[in-house]
């Protein structure tokens, strides 16, 4: 039997999104290409707390090491999963953080590494919450040019992420996964 292990990267899709999204499916070829397998869950027509909880129930089951991604809400999602759960790390784009009509979350203890990708011209969520957030949870955070869905800045986003899952990789030498060096 072969002693490593494949990882998992779970995304968890906006609140006008879905499952197969433009990033999603963008950050997923990064994902296969450096040997992670990929699960998208769906959560549209869930309200916020029923996204969390499906999250964790899924997270229950797994018996593998997993990173979460989330994108706006799914960052939020993917945040306070995190919490209570032990993912090798988390990636957020946009993440809906320290938002009216969501529960506070205790951010700050996140114990695994953490990277935010958000735009200086969000309009939906303000890159002052990003940073209050990037800065609580020690985060590693990576602001552009851009908006909230950061179209134009696909490819800086897939870099930072590309780069996120080789530091995971370096961490856990362990896993079945292709360094980016050696691509």
């Amino acid at each position: 039997m072969n002693p490593l292990v494949k990882p998992l990267v779970i995304f968890s899709h906006g609140k006008v999104s879905g499952p197969k999204g433009n990033r999603i499916q963008a950050l997923s070829k990064v994902c296969e290409k450096q040997g992670f397998d990929v699960e998208s869950l769906d959560y549209r027509r869930l309200p916020t707390n029923e996204r969390v909880t499906k999250l964790n129930s899924y997270l229950m089951n797994l018996s593998r090491p997993y990173i979460l991604v989330g994108t706006s809400m799914g960052g939020y999602v993917s945040a306070v999963a995190g919490l209570s759960n032990e993912p090798m790390g988390i990636f957020l784009i946009s993440p809906a953080v320290y938002m009216d009509g969501y529960a506070e979350a205790e951010l700050e203890k996140l114990e695994c590494p953490v990277a935010v990708v958000h735009g200086w011209q969000d309009d939906i969520v303000p890159v002052e919450n990003v940073v209050r957030f990037a800065h609580a949870a020690k985060a590693d955070l990576h602001l552009f040019d851009g908006g909230h869905r950061l179209r134009e800045k696909l490819a800086e986003t897939e870099s930072c992420f590309m780069q996120f899952l080789d530091n995971c990789r370096r961490k856990n030498p362990q896993l079945a996964l292709r360094s980016v060096a050696n691509q």
